[in-house]
């Protein structure tokens, strides 16, 4: 009987708990996330045209369906490219561009926003905003251009460059209104624009010693359409032939297809043909050759040629004395060469790339991960000033064309040399630290380095 009238008690409360509510009191109990405020607000004007969109949620949501599928702009039906980020309870769309002014934008949201418990919105929420009417009658300027006016020496892999006082319209900025001539004869290239910053970049190496005239015409305008006040015109000259570089004098460095300062450690078996010296470091650190000691050199099955080490009896040890400091002058020779004919082509990396006779000047590490031919004559010289390290991948062969001889190919290399396995490289490798061919490489040239040589099956021969 008490819990029959307990039961009854619950129920009457109920009754009153729900009479209580009025119909006008709207329970919300959907478990949906909302967009609780936008900037630009709904309906904005005047928004600044560097402005970023953001939308605050009531819930937080699972970042990763904030993104640029469900948060996106538009300009009518185009799309506004940018990125989406997501933090605290406030998404981000940023555009890649500024927006144009005196335009309407509109932003949606759409269902595929989830708060974390995977509630979705319960619709696509949409805002419009309109832009500032930017009155703008400033005529835009070029601060600045490379290279400059009559330059001389220009590297051949130039790129040419306008940086103006102001963002531009990219869309005026092309090979219509940026354009490179050498005399009469146009020059193909390709123009970018970013910043404020435009850039034409050459389809082919310039010619040496070359006047070239580069062109910004008044169809150039900034974000307000103000055009340039008149064309803009410069021109520069490139570095004089190469056929007068001289080679790189190796004097008694050169009598040696190895060199090292420290040691030449092999892992057999090798192919070495010329002579291997090794100086200050002694024969203890030549190592994987089973050397055979005679007076003043020793011998290996797997060299042909001889073998000289510093604590070998006069004048072995002179000699490799005046050697290394030989192979020091050639290499402060060869990183001195000044004006080079191109500089940090294809910024250090020369995969698929066909080289011509010249001095090529990097300020960081070179790589070769593809396939490299050295095209020229036979007389034909090409110095290479490294800053860095020299690198290159396993199976990539370097190939000679035209007469080209590796006699006439030198490797100044600040940092290490390491070639990959079963690659093939020709040259002359001036190496501050070491040298190392990894297993299965092979090599025509010199290798002369500040320390170390490193062997592993290798076939080594000089330059003819």
């Amino acid at each position: 009987m008490k819990l029959k009238n307990i039961f009854s008690t619950l129920a009457i409360a109920s009754v009153i708990l729900l009479s209580s509510c009025s119909e006008d009191d709207n329970i919300d109990v959907s478990l949906s996330p909302k967009v609780s405020i936008t900037a630009p607000a709904k309906n904005a004007t005047n928004v600044a045209l560097a402005s970023n969109i953001t939308a605050t949620f009531s819930d937080e949501m699972d970042p990763s369906t904030i993104n640029t599928s469900t948060f996106t702009l538009k300009q009518g039906e185009t799309a506004v490219a940018g990125t989406v980020s997501y933090t605290g309870s406030t998404a981000t769309f940023n555009p890649s561009a500024p927006l144009t002014q005196n335009t309407t934008y509109t932003g949606t949201i759409t269902t595929g926003a989830k708060n974390i418990l995977g509630s979705a919105l319960a619709s696509n929420y949409t805002f419009s905003f309109k832009t500032v009417a930017v009155t703008d009658n400033a005529l835009p300027i070029i601060n600045s251009i490379s290279p400059i006016n009559n330059a001389t020496n220009v590297v051949r892999n130039t790129l040419i460059l306008a940086v103006f006082n102001e963002t531009m319209d990219a869309a005026t900025i092309n090979t219509s209104t940026f354009t490179l001539k050498q005399g009469n004869t146009i020059i193909p290239g390709t123009v970018s624009y970013s910043g404020t910053t435009a850039t034409f970049n050459p389809t082919n190496i310039l010619a040496a010693g070359t006047t070239y005239t580069a062109l910004i015409t008044k169809g150039a305008k900034d974000l307000a359409g103000n055009a340039i006040t008149a064309d803009k015109t410069w021109s520069f000259k490139t570095v004089i032939a190469t056929t007068n570089l001289a080679v790189v004098n190796l004097k008694t460095s050169g009598n040696y297809v190895i060199l090292a300062k420290t040691a030449i450690n092999n892992n057999p078996t090798s192919k070495i043909t010329g002579d291997l010296g090794l100086s200050p470091a002694a024969t203890s650190y030549i190592t994987g050759f089973s050397l055979t000691d005679y007076t003043g050199y020793a011998t290996s099955a797997q060299i042909t040629g001889k073998v000289f080490a510093a604590d070998m009896v006069t004048p072995t040890s002179g000699n490799l004395t005046t050697a290394v400091e030989d192979m020091i002058l050639a290499y402060t020779d060869a990183a001195g060469r000044p004006t080079p004919d191109f500089l940090n082509l294809g910024t250090g990396n020369l995969g698929g790339k066909t080289l011509a006779p010249g001095l090529y000047k990097f300020t960081s590490s070179v790589t070769l991960p593809t396939n490299v031919t050295i095209s020229g004559g036979a007389n034909d010289v090409w110095i290479f000033q490294i800053s860095g390290d020299l690198s290159m991948s396993a199976n990539v062969k370097v190939t000679l064309a035209g007469g080209a001889q590796a006699k006439n190919i030198f490797w100044q290399v600040a940092g290490e040399a390491v070639f990959g396995a079963t690659s093939h490289f020709e040259g002359i490798i001036l190496s501050w630290t070491g040298i190392t061919f990894q297993t299965g490489a092979t090599f025509k040239g010199r290798a002369l380095a500040g320390t170390a040589v490193i062997l592993d099956a290798n076939t080594v021969v000089g330059p003819n």
